[in-house]
Formats: C-alpha cells, structure tokens, sequence
C-alpha cells in the first residue's frame, strides 16, 4: 500500500508540474504570438540621446523565438562612441550602414566601414567607435534565445 501511495503522489506531483511548466509556456508563447508583425517608422522609435550619439530603439521585447530581444539604430558623431567596449550574456550583431569607425572585440581593434559586420557571443567584449570625419549609423539586434540557457559569466570575469 506504501509503494501504490507513493507512486500516487509522485503521479499528481508530475502532472501539476507539468502543467504548470506548459501553462507558462503557453502564456509565453501566446503572448509573443500576439506580436503581429509591423513596420516602425523612425520617428515612432523610442530616442535616446548622449554625448554625441543618438539611439534609436524600435523594439525591446520578446518574440515566438527571442525573450528579451532588442532592435535599434545607433548615429555617432565623430570621435565618438556610445559607451565604452563592454560584455554581457546576450548574443548581438552590430552592422555598420554609414561611415567608417573601428570595432573593438575581445580587446582587439579592427577596422569598421558601412556594410560590416560584426557578431558578439555572450560574454565576449565589444564595442564601436566612431573614428571618422562623418556620423557612424549601425544597426544593432540583440537578444537571448527561449529554451537555451543563458550563457553564464565566465569565473572570474568582471562585468562591464
């Protein structure tokens, strides 16, 4: 009697973690799903101004794939940068549509010019700087994929 007892408990136990775990799920996913697609004109973009830069940001959320996902598009002045090269946990692609600047990865400068790419992996530091004479524009998607892990920070690493 024990046994079927014990059994039992872990049966109903399962099954209402289970259904918690597809509830969430669901809600989840329902919400991405009732993202439609859409077109953002720039001027309804969120803005976001500094020291000689601007930010346009067209979409912070999650989709059916992304949780959080983030879309935007930076304008840099000359010697200029947004912020200094710096890590963190999202994987991101950066790509250069305007001007010429330099990439930093992983400690690494290399040179940038409008239709480069770049593609930072969690953790590995990063960053663009404007060093040329006109604005540097570049488009930035970054994001955390549903269902992966986050990529943990590497023992020992400082973040920045």
């Amino acid at each position: 009697m024990k046994i079927s007892e014990t059994i039992k408990h872990t049966v109903v136990t399962t099954f209402v973690a289970l259904t918690a775990i597809a509830t969430a799920a669901t809600f989840t996913y329902a919400r991405a799903e009732n993202t439609p697609s859409f077109v953002l004109p720039q001027d309804k973009a969120v803005v976001d101004k500094g020291d000689g830069w601007v930010f346009y940001q067209y979409f912070n959320d999650e989709t059916v794939g992304t949780s959080p996902s983030l879309v935007g598009m930076a304008v840099i002045q000359a010697d200029k940068e947004i912020h200094p090269p710096h890590k963190h946990s999202d994987e991101e692609f950066l790509l250069v549509t305007q001007g010429t600047g330099e990439w930093n990865v992983k400690g690494k400068v290399f040179k940038a010019k409008a239709g480069d790419l770049l593609y930072a992996a969690p953790w590995d530091g990063h960053g663009v700087k404007n060093t040329g004479e006109e604005d540097l524009v570049f488009v930035v998607f970054k994001w955390q994929s549903k269902g992966v892990p986050v990529v943990s920070k590497p023992e020992g690493e400082e973040a920045n």
